[in-house]
């Protein structure tokens, strides 16, 4: 990966500004341009990347980007419906699975999840409407976006409160700092650095969306 610039922003061979974190790495960079920061309002995508946020503790998202077609594949699609109904025959196969994070309490806690969101679905109509509900207003939101002020931003009062509800409901592997990463990548906020390429497209995305 390409050292980090001091201003967070790396020229790509395009010629265009964007946050450092990708690297250069096609995967990483693709990940960055089309998916990250645009908001999002699928169930199923918005409970993928929960639980994947959650197989992350501890490791790189890349390492989890490069093996998100096999968790999809292990995990029946993130489909909750279906996961939820994984008994210990399935976390059996699943620790032996070598094309996904083979750790036993992050594969039951996706079962588990994939419960409790069954029951969030029924009470608010959709994951959707509940986690878009703890969207920050813009006086929850620092007033610069450079990396200074965005990388000392690991977590939040919101992403706290939104952990401890989900606690409260049951689920797991659900800490301030991953739920705000999954804030980051579901485009609850847009944490892309001023002077990204990809800051005002994912602010237009955000100002034409129909919340839930």
């Amino acid at each position: 990966m390409a050292e980090k610039p001091k201003d967070g922003l790396l020229i790509g061979e395009d010629g265009k500004a964007r946050c450092w974190w990708h690297g250069n790495d096609p995967e990483y960079l693709r990940y960055h341009d089309e998916e990250w920061g645009q908001p999002v309002t699928d169930d199923i995508r918005l409970f993928e990347k929960i639980c994947l946020e959650g197989f992350q503790a501890g490791l790189s998202w890349l390492t989890i980007l490069r093996k998100r077609d096999n968790f999809r594949s292990a995990f029946a699609g993130f489909d909750f419906h279906k996961v939820s109904k994984f008994t210990q025959k399935d976390v059996n196969r699943l620790v032996k699975d070598a094309g996904i994070i083979r750790h036993r309490g992050k594969i039951e806690s996706t079962i588990n999840n994939a419960q409790q969101a069954i029951d969030l679905q029924k009470e608010c109509g959709s994951l959707a409407s509940y986690f878009w509900s703890w969207e920050p207003t813009a006086k929850d939101r620092p007033k610069r976006f450079d990396y200074k002020t965005l990388s000392a931003i690991a977590h939040t009062d919101i992403s706290k409160a939104l952990s401890k509800d989900l606690k409260r409901r049951g689920w797991t592997f659900v800490g301030p700092t991953t739920v705000y990463a999954f804030m980051q990548a579901m485009g609850m906020v847009n944490d892309h650095l001023q002077g990204c390429v990809c800051r005002e497209q994912v602010e237009r995305a955000r100002a034409a969306l129909q919340r839930p």
